[in-house]
């Protein structure tokens, strides 16, 4: 018999595994209800709609900063921001490529927030996670919006 402790299921799951299995239900409901063939900002608004009425605090086109060697050069808006933990980054298109991977990683690195979600409302819908640690970013803590907070 081992000397290592026992791990139940729940202790081996994944970090904020309960918000984003019900994220990503929701994301479902939306795609059989609306189907694919809309534009993003349709999909935003229905996410925003669901999100809410399970009860979920959701911020919309979230301002967050671009540094470079500790200057703003420039900024982008996260599409959903979910209970200030889980960035959502949603595209209405034939596929997912690495393009939009690096788009959501790089968003990653910009904030505190250290998980993402990319759904596709294509012709198949399609959802990946990204984990992004914090201690791994190269960023310094000030040079991160409070995304959770809207602040840049």
């Amino acid at each position: 018999m081992s000397d290592s402790p026992q791990t139940s299921t729940d202790e081996r799951r994944y970090e904020h595994s309960d918000l984003t299995e019900l994220v990503i239900g929701v994301f479902y409901e939306v795609y059989r209800e609306l189907g694919h063939g809309f534009l993003e900002n349709i999909y935003e608004q229905a996410m925003v709609v669901a999100l809410k009425a399970k009860g979920l605090d959701v911020q919309q086109q979230v301002p967050v900063p671009v540094w470079f060697r500790g200057v703003k050069i420039g900024a982008y808006e996260a599409d959903l921001v979910v209970s200030g933990i889980l960035l959502l980054e949603l595209k209405a298109c034939r596929a997912l490529d690495s393009s939009h991977e690096a788009q959501l990683l790089n968003y990653l690195r910009s904030t505190e927030l250290e998980i993402g979600l990319l759904m596709n409302f294509g012709p198949r819908p399609q959802v990946r996670r990204f984990v992004f640690q914090n201690d791994r970013k190269k960023l310094s803590v000030h040079q991160r919006s409070s995304v959770a907070k809207g602040i840049s």
